[in-house]
């Protein structure tokens, strides 16, 4: 029986093995791995859920912020006999992930953090960062999924998507698409950076070994991703070049070979 928590959540197997978990960002869907995940699973259990608000998975507002997501899916990895598991996190994935890894480290025996952030740790920034996500979660219920797609794919962090082949750059679109726009909302009202809890002061308690990777062309996101990796214990950070936020889109090959040869280092994991 699923509790009643985690009775939204869906989510994708594929492949036999230790599990890796892959956690994918705002707009995304389990979709979002679709290029890596078929090599993953020649040696894995790898499982690819859909973050609340996205894709497939539906759950209660309360339950919908980085916090309460990491704690259901500490649950819901438990309850699959995935625990302890490798996790793999992009973005908003990573952010989740890196709670996963502070507040239930038996769940996570390695972590991958694609350009991840722990927060913003002012309050004043974290407000301004609130209100600008609210006006934005207004806009997406007012406009639609169409409007806010074509809207954010303008957004300078992904300027670098210009050079992805084009039946990439489709799937990515169509996977946008394919959101609810009311679940998007609702996830950067309660999942926003504003809205989750900073983890700066957390971040030395994680001990996970862990792999921090972000672009070269990501100047957005590569300062963040330099200070979580600045944070965390025996880190080890990885730099792809010829990439912006999405390393995993734009350079698949190198990224799935960190990934892979991190994970094999340990037998175990």
């Amino acid at each position: 029986m699923i509790a009643p928590e985690t009775a939204g959540w869906a989510l994708r197997e594929a492949g036999a093995g230790r599990p890796l978990v892959l956690l994918h960002g705002f707009t995304g869907s389990s979709t979002a791995w679709d290029l890596h995940v078929e090599a993953l699973a020649d040696a894995r259990r790898v499982l690819v859920p859909d973050l609340p608000g996205h894709g497939a998975t539906h759950v209660a507002a309360d339950r919908m912020s980085v916090e309460r997501a990491a704690d259901d899916l500490a649950g819901l990895l438990g309850r699959l006999g995935a625990a302890p598991a490798a996790v793999l996190g992009y973005s908003l994935g990573a952010r989740i992930a890196l709670r996963l890894a502070v507040t239930h480290p038996g769940v996570v025996r390695r972590l991958v953090l694609e350009s991840p952030s722990a927060g913003i740790d002012s309050a004043q920034a974290r407000a301004e960062r609130r209100e600008a996500d609210e006006a934005l979660a207004d806009r997406i219920e007012r406009d639609g999924i169409q409007a806010f797609v074509d809207a954010w794919e303008r957004n300078p962090v992904f300027a670098s998507h210009a050079a992805l082949p084009v039946e990439r750059a489709a799937a990515i679109r169509a996977m946008r698409l394919a959101n609810n726009p009311a679940g998007l909302a609702s996830s950067l009202r309660a999942a926003g950076q504003g809205a989750m809890e900073p983890m700066f002061d957390s971040l030395a308690a994680i001990v996970a070994p862990t792999l921090v990777i972000t672009g070269a062309l990501d100047t957005t996101g590569r300062p963040r991703a330099d200070r979580v990796a600045a944070g965390i214990p025996g880190v080890r950070l990885a730099v792809i070049e010829d990439a912006g936020h999405t390393p995993h889109d734009e350079q698949p090959d190198i990224f799935r070979r960190l990934v892979l040869d991190f994970l094999e280092e340990d037998p175990t994991a």
